[in-house]
């Protein structure tokens, strides 16, 4: 993977886990787009072009998981990572059901984190090349690879 093609939305209403990952991210290479909530995340998915979304789950307003199901069904081939400090089973579940690619607990180590978005990015462009699309699975953001 090349790091230049990188592009990521971060998600965090906490401004050190905005200024960290801008800075560990783009030292790698990245495009970091930043959101300082769940509203101007919202307002920035038709906005901008990016290839993972790292989300915070507990934000005023609008949530984490609500960011989620809202770039589900406009950019299905987005994977998104959700961080949060406060897991518990529910918020785990919530967010495997929303279809997230993956559960980060803050703290977290910098370097997993990035082995996780590596992933995230071959995940990517997994699903651009093999059709990847919704599928109403009675679930808020359950989504199946398509083959065409």
């Amino acid at each position: 993977m090349k790091a230049e093609k990188m592009s990521i939305l971060v998600v965090d209403d906490e401004i050190l886990i905005r200024d960290l990952l801008f800075d560990f991210l783009t030292t790698k290479g990245a495009e970091v787009h930043l959101a300082e909530n769940g509203k101007k995340a919202l307002e920035m998915i038709d906005q901008i072009e990016f290839q993972v979304a790292l989300v915070d789950l507990k934000m005023p307003e609008i949530d984490g998981l609500v960011v989620t199901s809202a770039l589900y069904r406009k950019k299905p081939q987005v994977p998104v990572i959700i961080m949060t400090a406060y897991p518990s089973m529910d918020s785990a579940i919530d967010s495997i059901r929303h279809g997230v690619f993956d559960y980060m607990v803050k703290p977290f180590k910098i370097a997993e984190l990035y082995e996780i978005i590596t992933k995230a990015i071959a995940e990517y462009q997994f699903r651009v090349n093999s059709g990847y699309s919704q599928a109403r699975l009675g679930r808020a953001g359950g989504y199946q690879a398509k083959r065409q």
